[in-house]
């Protein structure tokens, strides 16, 4: 494969995506920049409450990543048909948890918010907010499956364009609802999860609009209604362990959440703009991630397998370099923390420190999004990651978390250290599974891509 050609495609999908994930990293700084104004309980408050949105993320991201894996390989073989009827499956199974997710925070959002923090002041404001950002759940499942359609399908420029704009006009309206300005009531936290809720409704009307144009991938009732079989059975077979992933890995890092949310608002607030920092540091990263399993699983699809063996190898290497430019523009960040000047003397000097632990974590966490995330799953190798995360998440990293905080009662800084380990721990395994390429696979065939090609 010729340098100019990979490039070539790989910018296509990095740039877009990248910039995709930039705007939905700034709307959290939004909320923390604004929120933070009003005061530190309603920044911890909303960042606790953003826990149910990550859950939910969770669900969402296993549906699209069965998704992905797919349509990627059948895009390359441009069959629409059979991507189309992917996207009934994902649709079918989509609906009814977005449904749940929006019902829980509209009916009970007190009990949500007594997961996440015991602290009487941040289970209120956290419950005013998930009460009112309740409709985004349903609105949001919907159009990420379209949109994720799109970024395999060749149109990643226009799902980035449509996130890109929705992620703006959040942002206006946050600046708009949350203080008041000019006809806007000032609705404080509340006025941020109305905001959410009508730039969910602008992204999902703009994709459905897409969708209804001349030759696009459509979403078709009967094919939500009665699903392929076969194709059914292979996305049960990618998408399970994607679930599985997701779950062990997102709930535990939702226990990270939860651990330092029950160490105080201190320890909150500076764990939160910690995160919003690490999001905004990675989004190259994750392009690069996303970019991996789009090429990789496209030359699958078409039986070129040494192109795809090429790009994994290249993508591996861009994706340290991409980790070590993360780290370092994560330490730029410390000298500016007395900028946060609505967090307590406190929580700056717990803001500084963790900033310095996420500079080394991003570089692990840039390596195994691109390979686990990115190259496993783009020949249906799905399993590795949830066995890795579940040996790395639940037998060390929050077993130590919880033993350190509430039995030994150590520091909230050295608590901080001890569970964010778990991307370096598992490094040597994630290099050691590559190597074996069982990652090759091409999935729209029945004979596997392994009797093509046997690695040394």
């Amino acid at each position: 494969m010729e340098k100019s050609e990979f490039r070539r495609k790989l910018l296509s999908l990095v740039i877009p995506i990248t910039m995709q994930q930039l705007m939905l990293s700034l709307v959290n700084v939004s909320d923390a920049v604004m929120l933070g104004f009003l005061n530190q309980d309603s920044l911890s408050a909303v960042s606790l409450a953003g826990q149910v949105q990550f859950v939910f993320n969770l669900f969402v991201f296993s549906v699209t990543g069965g998704i992905s894996i797919l349509a990627a390989q059948y895009w390359g073989i441009n069959d629409k048909t059979s991507i189309e009827k992917i996207i009934g499956i994902g649709m079918k199974i989509m609906i009814p948890i977005s449904i749940v997710f929006s019902a829980a925070s509209f009916l009970c959002p007190r009990l949500l918010m007594k997961c996440f923090a015991s602290d009487t002041i941040l289970i209120e404001k956290g419950a005013e907010y998930l009460h009112a950002v309740s409709l985004s759940y349903f609105l949001l499942g919907i159009s990420q499956i379209y949109l994720c359609i799109m970024k395999n399908c060749g149109h990643a420029g226009k799902s980035s364009l449509i996130s890109s704009v929705s992620v703006v006009m959040n942002i206006i309206l946050n600046w708009l609802l949350i203080f008041g300005v000019g006809i806007f009531p000032r609705m404080e936290i509340a006025g941020a999860a109305i905001a959410t809720v009508i730039s969910k409704a602008v992204e999902l009307i703009w994709t459905m609009l897409v969708m209804i144009k001349k030759d696009s991938i459509k979403i078709r009732l009967s094919l939500c209604v009665h699903n392929d079989k076969l194709l059914k059975k292979d996305y049960r077979k990618y998408s399970v362990p994607i679930f599985g992933n997701n779950l062990v890995w997102g709930i535990g890092f939702t226990m990270y959440t939860v651990i330092m949310g029950h160490m105080g608002s201190d320890a909150a607030a500076a764990n939160s703009i910690a995160n919003i920092i690490k999001n905004l540091s990675i989004c190259v990263c994750q392009g690069v991630a996303s970019a991996s399993g789009i090429m990789i699983g496209s030359f699958l699809g078409q039986g070129l397998i040494e192109k795809a063996k090429y790009c994994g190898s290249k993508l591996c290497r861009i994706s340290l370099v991409c980790g070590l430019i993360s780290g370092g523009a994560i330490l730029c960040v410390i000298p500016f923390v007395p900028l946060f000047s609505s967090l307590s003397e406190t929580a700056q000097g717990y803001l500084r420190v963790m900033l310095v632990v996420s500079s080394y974590y991003v570089i692990g966490k840039a390596m195994n999004m691109t390979v686990i995330s990115g190259i496993f799953p783009s020949g249906g190798d799905t399993r590795f990651g949830f066995k890795c995360d579940g040996v790395t998440m639940w037998l060390v990293t929050v077993p130590i978390g919880i033993i350190s905080a509430f039995i030994f009662k150590l520091p909230v800084l050295a608590v901080y250290i001890l569970i964010n380990i778990d991307e370096i721990v598992k490094l040597p395994a994630v290099y050691k599974h590559y190597k074996k390429y069982m990652w090759l696979n091409n999935l729209t065939q029945t004979e596997s891509i392994n009797e093509q090609f046997q690695p040394a």
